[in-house]
């Protein structure tokens, strides 16, 4: 009975080893454009930007409002690059995300519908347009992508509060945990007099 757990335990760690060893690699489109717009970045000598989640979120809700409208321009590309998206339900898309617009405004908000997300199209969709102008531009330090079906979002970030795409529940949350420590050595504080 002891060898029959022994052996099985072996297994598992000899299987756990093996999935250690051979990490799965899953690459998206998202993942092969941020590569992309970073290469991009890199040889203009600009930093590369980082992933932010919070505006990932924000461009995954905006890429599903877009979720079957059809890619009409035979280039590849149904948007147009330069012009401020308008999304009468920009609200309810940054409530979905715990976004709140002030910590929003000074991003860029950067759609592309490109048939069946051709990697090489989608990358020259954004540094090949007047969306490369914001690439360049050195106020952007990071980047949400979202996708569906045809369509891509790209979401440029600051490191300013007003364009750090910072969950409101962040500030919120904090104040409890401070809250929360204050009570907690109240209490300890106490019963040491007792």
């Amino acid at each position: 009975m002891a060898s029959s757990r022994l052996c099985l335990l072996l297994f598992f760690l000899l299987a756990s080893i093996l999935f250690i060893s051979y990490p799965v690699h899953c690459v998206d489109e998202e993942d092969n454009l941020l590569q992309g717009l970073n290469s991009y970045r890199v040889s203009l000598n600009l930093t590369a930007l980082t992933k932010n989640d919070n505006a990932a979120c924000l461009a995954e809700e905006i890429a599903d409002q877009f979720k079957g409208q059809p890619c009409t321009n035979t280039t590849g590309s149904n948007t147009v690059p330069g012009t401020e998206p308008q999304f009468p339900n920009l609200p309810d898309l940054l409530s979905k995300c715990h976004l709140n617009v002030s910590n929003t405004r000074d991003g860029q908000i950067m759609p592309a519908c490109v048939p069946n997300l051709d990697p090489n199209l989608v990358l020259t969709n954004f540094t090949k347009t007047q969306y490369s102008d914001n690439l360049n531009d050195t106020t952007y330090t990071g980047v949400g992508i979202g996708s569906d079906d045809n369509w891509i979002v790209v979401i440029l970030t600051t490191s300013t509060p007003e364009g750090s795409y910072m969950t409101y529940n962040a500030g919120s949350l904090s104040a409890k945990i401070g809250l929360f420590s204050q009570l907690l050595f109240f209490l300890m504080g106490s019963l040491l007099l007792l």
